[in-house]
């Protein structure tokens, strides 16, 4: 395949690609029990909680061996599983909207069996806990099977507006895909993962959501740089939300194996059940069932190429885009060492397992999809047999992403850019932009919240942004005189628009947050928590729900990154050690 043109700021050509094709064989079913669940209904008018349904498990059939321990798993999309219960669960944080959303009682998610159900104690009704099987190409290579080693699902909430929610607890022991590892979580990543979700929620991101997060009361054991130096952390359980965690490795491990049945099956349920849109045109009779499953691959290109988009204009660097962390919704899916830019920087990436090779860095994101997209076509060849209909879609995946990169950019610098026309003039004001940032130190978040004040009381660029640059005063000679030159180009382009200033300000301040998700705050809040100070991770989550909104009591959470966090483990980099 020929690669999605690298470039950190977006891909310039359309790619085209070929694919090549794989094997397949059947499925089979089998009963399994679950334990017992809570019963909070007695004299009650209505239960605090919703019914669980079990749409996927009743979809499929199940693996037929019983039991948590590690296995490889054939003609099965999943196996049934129990969580393992912890010592003392207590609830640090929950989503009243996702609750409320979902049906459940606000009394009832402040009580003590709210934790003990959404830290793997105890279960509600229909709840059936399960773990999925999956495989995927981690970091460039094929792993084979890999599965929800530490994810245990627990059913499906249908909302009044008819839509379903499945819900997932990550961190509530192990299961047949633990490969060896104990399925749980640490304190570290469980907040991590939490306010990420949310934070990206409220970004207007496409994102699961974080449910609940619950502390366990339970050590675990962790080497969090791989250097032999294991030691006990405080574990946590978090409940996430999603219409779907199915991820392209489901599709790629059905094909591996060859169990042509069960991908035929997988493709057909996605679609009626997460596109049914598509399903309707097929119903109608507007479409074959081949049309369809090409349209529904178009679909998932387009939605990765918009998700991949939005990570560039909040500067959201994923960490660890396998294609087991690829959603087949275009969510963002499974925060692991992930990291938003502090100084801009496209060639950053938070992972220190891939600080080496930097496979997964910032500018490299749009490339990476497309490679995953493609792994993905590259499954489903047997059950889409139209090669050219694939490699179109992979094409034009390049074009849709070149597309919204520029749409994106002009709302970012208050400009009306239209996606593939965009003039030499822009194309060289947006080369310039990535110049002028790379010059000196740049905080990307408050450089471009400050431009939308540009030209209001200063001409002078330097002058306007000084607090995005992290030494401002080393700022000086050819460096200022070019940062503010872009500066004055920015300036004329600007009065090309004819917008008055107080709309471009509000216009831009609405795709520029204030606020995101910075490691060092985040890595504060972690170590609060550990000592028993709960304040700052429910402020940081307060504050995110707000990232467009000036929030003066939150004022502190935007500033630059301080010094003493530049190289502190969890500040810049992580691991993926959870």
């Amino acid at each position: 395949m020929t690669a999605l043109p690298a470039g950190e700021r977006k891909s310039r050509q359309p790619v085209s690609v070929s694919l090549t094709q794989r094997h397949a064989a059947p499925g089979y079913t089998v009963p399994f029990s679950v334990i017992p669940g809570l019963n909070m209904s007695s004299g009650a008018v209505r239960q605090p909680y919703p019914r669980f349904e079990q749409g996927f498990t009743e979809a499929f059939a199940p693996d037929p061996v019983a039991g948590n321990f590690p296995r490889q798993v054939s003609n099965a999309l999943y196996s049934p599983v129990q969580p393992t219960p912890t010592s003392a669960p207590r609830t640090l944080l929950w989503s009243p909207e996702l609750a409320e959303a979902c049906g459940f009682d606000a009394d009832f998610c402040r009580s003590q069996e709210f934790a003990r159900v959404f830290s793997g104690n105890a279960l509600l009704p229909g709840m059936v806990p399960h773990a999925t099987r999956y495989g995927g190409h981690q970091f460039g290579h094929w792993a084979g099977q890999l599965g929800d080693g530490r994810a245990i699902n627990l059913g499906e909430v249908t909302l009044d507006s008819g839509e379903s929610w499945a819900f997932q607890l990550k961190g509530a022991g192990p299961t047949p895909y633990s490969r060896g590892a104990d399925g749980r979580a640490v304190l570290r990543s469980s907040v991590r993962e939490f306010l990420c979700s949310e934070a990206m929620h409220y970004l207007g991101i496409p994102t699961t959501r974080a449910f609940s997060l619950v502390l366990t009361g339970d050590s675990v054991m962790r080497d969090m740089f791989y250097d032999g130096n294991p030691q006990l952390e405080p574990g946590a359980v978090v409940c996430r939300v999603a219409p779907s965690f199915t991820r392209f490795g489901h599709f790629e491990l059905c094909a591996r194996n060859g169990e042509l049945q069960l991908l035929e099956q997988l493709v057909d349920r996605t679609i009626a059940v997460d596109f049914p849109h598509l399903q309707r045109l097929l119903e109608q009779g507007d479409c074959s069932v081949q049309e369809m499953r090409v349209l529904w691959f178009e679909e998932v290109c387009t939605r990765t190429a918009k998700v991949i988009v939005e990570w560039m204009r909040v500067g959201f660097v994923h960490g660890v885009m396998n294609t087991d962390n690829m959603s087949i919704l275009g969510l963002t899916i499974d925060y692991g060492p992930y990291g938003w830019l502090d100084n801009y920087d496209p060639d950053w990436t938070p992972n220190t397992t891939d600080a080496q090779g930097r496979r997964y860095r910032y500018g490299q994101q749009p490339v990476i999809a497309q490679w995953n997209l493609y792994q993905l076509a590259t499954a489903l060849l047997p059950v889409i047999d139209d090669r050219a209909a694939l490699e179109n879609a992979l094409t034009q995946f390049a074009t849709q992403y070149e597309s919204g990169w520029a749409a994106m950019m002009g709302r970012k610098l208050g400009l009306n850019l239209q996606g593939n026309s965009v003039s030499s003039e822009d194309e060289a004001l947006l080369s310039g932009l990535d110049d002028i940032m790379r010059i000196h130190e740049t905080d990307m978040t408050l450089f471009y919240r400050e431009l939308a004040n540009f030209g209001d009381g200063s001409d002078v660029l330097s002058t306007a942004v000084a607090e995005a640059f992290y030494s401002p005063e080393a700022l000086s000679g050819a460096a200022r005189a070019k940062v503010d030159a872009w500066g004055q180009d920015y300036l004329r382009r600007l009065q090309q628009e004819a917008v008055p200033a107080r709309l471009r300000r509000e216009r831009m301040n609405a795709a520029n947050p204030r606020y995101v998700l910075r490691n060092y705050l985040a890595q504060e809040a972690i170590d609060l928590v550990a000592e028993g100070d709960d304040s700052m991770i429910r402020g940081l989550y307060r504050m995110l729900r707000r990232p467009y909104d000036e929030q003066p009591e939150f004022a502190r959470f935007a500033r630059r990154r301080p010094e003493w966090a530049r190289s502190r483990a969890g500040c810049s980099m992580l691991s993926c050690s959870s």
